[in-house]
């Protein structure tokens, strides 16, 4: 039976690079392809797909958002979610949301297939090394470390301050308005008892969030 994979990410490199590992390993597969928000839920209800792949930076509502949506609305689809953020700071947020699997988009050719595969026989997947850590999580009994008390918005726009951003480019990126961003960054400083960008910058880059 033919399979379909959605991939949704606004990068045309990425979708080309996926495809063709995919193509490559499965020669039946169906492509369906995706950009924002609004076409992921166009292409989720035009048609049934086996598997989504989606980028967790996607511009306007991020992937986390987009896979609270797909489980509010009950729409059957294991989604596999893609980043270049750090694997074991985005990952438990993703699978807690309801993420059938997370893989870095730094993962080896064959790494993807594998996740594609588990995911496709009804199982989760995450990495070897990501499993380990969330082993060594478990037998952690510190206290939460400031960033994990973040709302998963508030993470998105820690790691854009981190990575450079300002706020106006933030709110470019996120389809927000300047003072929503700026809201977001006083809690994220409040929250985390910092006072500023560089302070912030200094800890993610610390806790190697970016």
């Amino acid at each position: 039976m033919t399979k379909k994979i959605l991939i949704a990410d606004d990068h045309s490199a990425i979708r080309i690079g996926v495809k063709q590992i995919c193509a490559n390993e499965f020669p039946l597969m169906q492509f369906g392809e995706a950009v924002n928000y609004v076409e992921v839920f166009q292409k989720l209800k035009e048609s049934d797909w086996d598997i989504l792949i989606l980028d967790i930076d996607l511009p306007g509502r991020n992937g986390l958002d987009i896979l609270k949506q797909i489980k509010a609305e009950k729409i059957k689809v294991p989604v596999l979610m893609f980043s270049f953020h750090s694997e074991e700071q985005i990952a438990l947020r993703a699978l807690k949301t309801g993420a059938s699997g997370y893989l870095s988009k730094e993962a080896a050719d064959m790494e993807l297939i594998k996740a594609i595969n588990k995911i496709m026989e009804g199982k989760k997947y995450v990495s070897q090394a990501l499993s380990e850590r969330f082993l060594e999580m478990l037998d952690d009994n510190a206290t939460k470390e400031p960033h994990e008390l973040l709302s998963d918005r508030e993470y998105q726009t820690l790691l854009l301050i981190a990575s450079g951003k300002t706020v106006s480019e933030i709110a470019d990126m996120l389809f927000l308005s300047t003072p929503t961003v700026s809201t977001y960054r006083a809690r994220i400083l409040e929250k985390m008892q910092l006072k500023n960008n560089a302070e912030l910058t200094t800890y993610a880059i610390s806790q190697k969030l970016v």
